[in-house]
């Protein structure tokens, strides 16, 4: 019997409500692996068991697994049936030495766990007696400290499971424990990261980019489309809405200084973005903000930006320099995707100087020469709404 053997580290801190959480990452294991022909996924307390059909494929299980937020690490495992009372282990010997007839290494490890204490050997015992059959079957000697390879076993109540391969997970939390926010995208590196960040945090996501249409072409809305569904892999349903924001920045171009342009664009996608995050039943909007790194990400100017939302503003990537959020592009996949060229909204009409200290009180008397409500409404109405469902 093939399986998947899941586990999980922070979620076992969770005392009262940890039924909830668990019963949540069963639930988004589930999603992950629609389409994959899998059926039993089981909550064993402190690890998950996903049963495996002889034709699953075991990549594709894997490749789905290690985005599942929660998961701390896995393993393709085979079960073995196991008596409590008169444990007998020449069949998980047996079983263990078949397997490692194909894989290629001078020294290996054995290390085991034992999830029901009734069982009358120790973890140490199994650890002991396997290795000595390998050692006798195989020739191979033992490395405790720099093996070529580890057999990992684990004793439940009624079957050992065994595996040569533990598979690292992103951690975290289940998406879904930690409400909805509203996450503002660009075709950027920085705010896909940012938006993980949150999802890692059991943060179910929606998305809002703001195109230069209809001034420039669609070639940034076709990036943020190709990097929302990278991060749906761990969502499993998302929505996009793209602002057609080309005409609200030529209003403001028309009407307002150019030093305070960045900022009002930011006050303005602000104020849309909030508009949309509370339709959705949003606790929060979350941006790319990473302190200093451009004009708009000043102290100041991150203030009079903050000072128009009722919401919750987060900042997953305030205090990371650029190789940091670099390195999280690439690890989570969306890093290829947001270097390629586009024409980004927030390009348009820049001034060459703009304003790195600006004061509320000269802002708010900037923006009297906008009818803003109107043009809130403009950037509403002309909303695009996309939906998306994993796997696509």
């Amino acid at each position: 019997m093939r399986c998947a053997i899941v586990h999980y580290h922070e979620l076992a801190l969770k005392g009262r409500n940890r039924d909830y959480f668990e019963q949540r990452l069963v639930r988004n294991i589930q999603l992950a692996l629609r389409g994959l022909g899998i059926t039993r996924v089981e909550n064993l307390r402190s690890r998950v068991r996903v049963m495996l059909p002889p034709d699953a494929d075991g990549a594709a299980v894997s490749e789905r697994l290690a985005r599942v937020c929660g998961v701390a690490n896995f393993s393709l495992a085979r079960a073995v049936p196991l008596n409590l009372a008169e444990p007998n282990l020449e069949e998980l010997n047996r079983a263990i030495i078949e397997e490692l007839q194909s894989k290629i290494f001078a020294t290996f490890r054995v290390t085991a766990k034992r999830a029901d204490k009734r069982l009358t050997l120790t973890s140490m015992d199994v650890e002991r007696l396997v290795g000595e059959a390998i050692h006798e079957r195989m020739g191979k000697p033992v490395s405790l400290k720099a093996p070529d390879l580890t057999v990992y076993i684990e004793l439940l109540s009624r079957d050992a499971y065994f595996s040569v391969d533990k598979i690292k997970g992103p951690g975290g939390m289940p998406v879904g424990v930690s409400g909805k926010v509203a996450c503002l995208i660009s075709g950027g590196i920085d705010s896909p990261v940012a938006a993980y960040r949150m999802i890692k945090r059991g943060c179910r996501a929606v998305f809002v980019h703001f195109s230069g249409r209809p001034l420039v072409s669609r070639a940034s809305e076709d990036k943020v489309r190709e990097l929302v569904q990278t991060l749906n892999a761990s969502l499993y349903e998302t929505k996009l809405y793209v602002i057609p924001f080309g005409e609200i920045q030529r209003e403001i171009v028309l009407n307002t200084p150019a030093p305070f342009r960045v900022v009002l664009y930011r006050r303005m996608m602000m104020r849309i973005a909030e508009a949309l995050a509370r339709k959705e039943e949003c606790w929060g909007l979350v941006t790319g903000d990473s302190l200093g790194q451009v004009a708009s990400q000043t102290p100041e100017n991150l203030s009079v930006v903050e000072d128009v939302a009722g919401l919750p503003i987060l900042r997953p990537l305030i205090g990371m320099d650029k190789l940091e959020i670099t390195d999280d592009a690439k690890r989570i996949g969306t890093y290829e995707t947001s270097i390629e060229p586009d024409q980004d909204c927030c390009k348009l009409f820049t001034p060459p100087h703009p304003s790195t200290k600006t004061r509320l009180a000269e802002l708010l008397n900037v923006e009297r020469a906008l009818d803003i409500p109107r043009l809130v409404q403009q950037g509403l109405d002309k909303a695009e709404l996309s939906e998306f469902s994993f796997p696509d």
